[in-house]
């Protein structure tokens, strides 16, 4: 008997775990292993510091990020006083599940497939070894297994209906460095050829890097989308170290748990950022709030106490997530919007202000008189009033 069953071993799942291990509760964590996720890898400060990230884990530090707007504009935003880190999720989702193994961890490979009830609460999973069903049972469980987690369509209400992009890269080994690749350079393109809905990326990772894109239209071919932002981007020579796709949620569900013994952490509850997709900080962040009403739930024996994950979650992110999704709607439908876009991250206050809550993960309440100022300079944008080419 378990008090807890982690269902999935990513950052969401893993941090999870080693919470409620540290904090002497029994815990299994169970996971597919072999899946890597499609991932540009970034990794903000905060993370590095909340959730004890070593520095041997960071294939990277980039210290800008370069915008590129549908007609080939550049604006580059330079990170001041610090840098965004960079992980390869092959190692450093492994990383994480060893960690919580060292914590107290029971660590079993497989694959979900059911709780079931009665003589206790038992999750029901496929051995990878034996390809046998074995049985774990437990108090509580912590669905953290992706977006489309089958804990979350099995047991949370709107758990089967969550949207979703699809993204998809390539890992190729980096070029050697040039105007067109700075491996301290993250870029972000914003055009309708690459992705109608979202964007591409080129994201260093050391000696390789991250090359894709993601989008929530059907019919959008994807591969053939990254091949053309590789050509675009001078990459297509490089060699292709493997490939990966998965679906990206868009919006956190309205409940992460299912009023008796279930909560949901990570992409199964939705926590990736709008308009950025940025996932790892949040997965990370929604496990440690899963685990702590996880140990609220065990300690009063209410199961009202699960609830308090998403409360806790929504207290800290919600702010970001509004205005992030407020955003990727006003700019992300058109190419003219798009380029918009990219001309607003000319000014300033406006790279100042993004990298500062992208940082800290928080809204900056400072300097009021350029909030004003970007909020006229959104609105002109958005009436048409400005031409993007000229500014």
């Amino acid at each position: 008997m378990y008090d807890v069953v982690v269902v999935g071993g990513g950052p969401s799942g893993a941090t999870a775990a080693e919470d409620l291990a540290r904090s002497g509760k029994s815990v299994a964590m169970l996971d597919r292993a072999g899946r890597i996720k499609p991932c540009g890898g970034a990794i903000p400060p905060v993370a590095i510091t909340e959730f004890c990230i070593p520095d041997e884990q960071l294939v990277a530090k980039i210290t800008t990020a370069r915008m590129i707007s549908p007609t080939g504009r550049k604006v580059d935003i330079p990170i001041e006083n610090g840098y965004v880190g960079m992980v390869d999720r092959k190692d450093f989702d492994e990383f994480l599940r060893c960690r919580a193994a060292d914590a107290g961890v029971a660590r079993f490979t497989g694959t979900f497939l059911r709780i079931e009830r009665g003589d206790g609460t038992k999750v029901i999973y496929r051995d990878k070894e034996t390809r046998e069903e074995m049985a774990l049972e437990t108090k509580l469980i912590i669905g953290a297994d992706g977006a489309r987690s089958d804990v979350a369509r099995a047991e949370v209400p709107g758990g089967d209906t969550i949207p979703y992009v699809i993204a998809y890269h390539e890992i190729i080994e980096a070029p050697t460095p040039s105007e067109a690749y700075d491996p301290l350079r993250c870029d972000v393109i914003y055009d309708g050829k690459i992705s109608p809905d979202f964007y591409g990326w080129v994201f260093p990772h050391g000696t390789s890097a991250s090359v894709g894109m993601g989008t929530g239209i059907e019919g959008v071919d994807l591969k053939q989308a990254t091949a053309d932002l590789r050509m675009a981007s001078g990459l297509s020579d490089c060699k292709t170290l493997r490939k990966e796709g998965a679906p990206i949620p868009l919006k956190p569900l309205s409940r992460w748990d299912n009023g008796k013994d279930v909560v949901l952490a990570g992409d199964a509850a939705g926590v990736v950022a709008p308009s950025s997709g940025e996932g790892i900080f949040y997965a990370m962040a929604g496990g440690r709030a899963a685990a702590t009403a996880a140990t609220a739930c065990l300690t009063s024996g209410r199961v009202k106490d699960l609830q308090l994950a998403r409360k806790l979650f929504m207290r800290e992110h919600k702010g970001v997530f509004k205005i992030l999704g407020a955003m990727q709607d006003a700019y992300y439908k058109s190419d003219e919007r798009r380029e918009r876009f990219v001309s607003l991250c000319h000014d300033i206050d406006v790279q100042r202000l993004t990298f500062e809550a992208y940082m800290h993960k928080k809204l900056v309440a400072k300097r009021p008189l350029a909030h004003i100022k970007i909020g006229i300079k959104n609105v002109a944008h958005l009436m048409g009033l400005v031409n993007p080419l000229r500014t």
